[in-house]
């Protein structure tokens, strides 16, 4: 398998007060691709903030991170940009969606800020409106879809620009259970079907046991366990 995401050494410091943080504090890991990895561990452990590094929407302190062999934290403001609207799809907690446009625009709005052509743009949409189940909904705006309708909005939006990675911040921690698995089985088929790498999020361990291939556990910013879930033939989750 072919290395995605590699990071050595990885720290994420910011002073706060007279003391500083220590959000990041020297993890190493690596992502192969088409791995559904789940980043667990409680609020405060660094998870998020690994996430903001990888998607390129901040620097680290120091050591390296490589996404399909390019070092992040050496790339210019403008390769970063690019790198965001090109190699990664975010999907969040809190959707994150424009309310004064329609679903539709929200999904196409990545591609017009890449370039891509206006037939091509609603083409893409269309087919990705079908590939979340909601060919009817595309002209609602977000207040008139449901919390788990918005969510699969916004992960057709994360898959505008046909991404290889996907980041996904909590993306159920607004959801009911049953609207939480539904999305969940999304990402599954994303992963499974067009080999998306994943990078799930979540402080739920049991949820994550029935989806995950592999389980990256921080605790104070630094790796406790880097296991294989109960998917996989060699045990439980880590």
């Amino acid at each position: 398998m072919t290395a995605i995401v590699e990071s050595v050494d990885l720290k994420r410091h910011y002073p706060m007060g007279h003391s500083m943080v220590r959000a990041l504090d020297g993890v190493s890991f690596t992502i192969q691709a088409g791995e559904f990895v789940g980043l667990l561990g409680t609020s405060g452990s660094g998870k998020s903030t690994l996430l903001n590094l990888i998607a390129g929407l901040d620097r680290p302190t120091s050591g390296t991170l490589k996404i399909f062999d390019q070092q992040l934290d050496q790339m210019s403001r403008e390769a970063l940009s690019q790198h965001r609207r090109k190699n990664v799809g975010m999907i969040f907690q809190s959707f994150n969606l424009i309310p004064t446009m329609t679903a539709f625009e929200n999904v196409t709005l990545p591609m017009m800020f890449s370039g891509v052509p206006r037939p091509e743009r609603e083409r893409r949409g269309v087919e990705l409106f079908e590939s979340v189940g909601l060919r009817d909904r595309q002209l609602h705006r977000p207040a008139e879809l449901s919390g788990g309708e918005q969510q699969r909005v916004a992960i057709a939006r994360a898959l505008a620009n046909s991404p290889a990675v996907l980041l996904a911040d909590e993306p159920t921690g607004n959801l009911d259970s049953m609207t939480a698995r539904e999305i969940l089985e999304i990402l599954k088929q994303l992963n499974e079907r067009e080999g998306k790498t994943i990078l799930w999020v979540t402080h739920d361990t049991e949820m994550a046991s029935k989806y995950i291939q592999r389980s990256i556990r921080l605790r104070d910013g630094k790796i406790a366990d880097n296991g294989i879930s109960s998917s996989s033939p060699s045990g439980g989750i880590a």
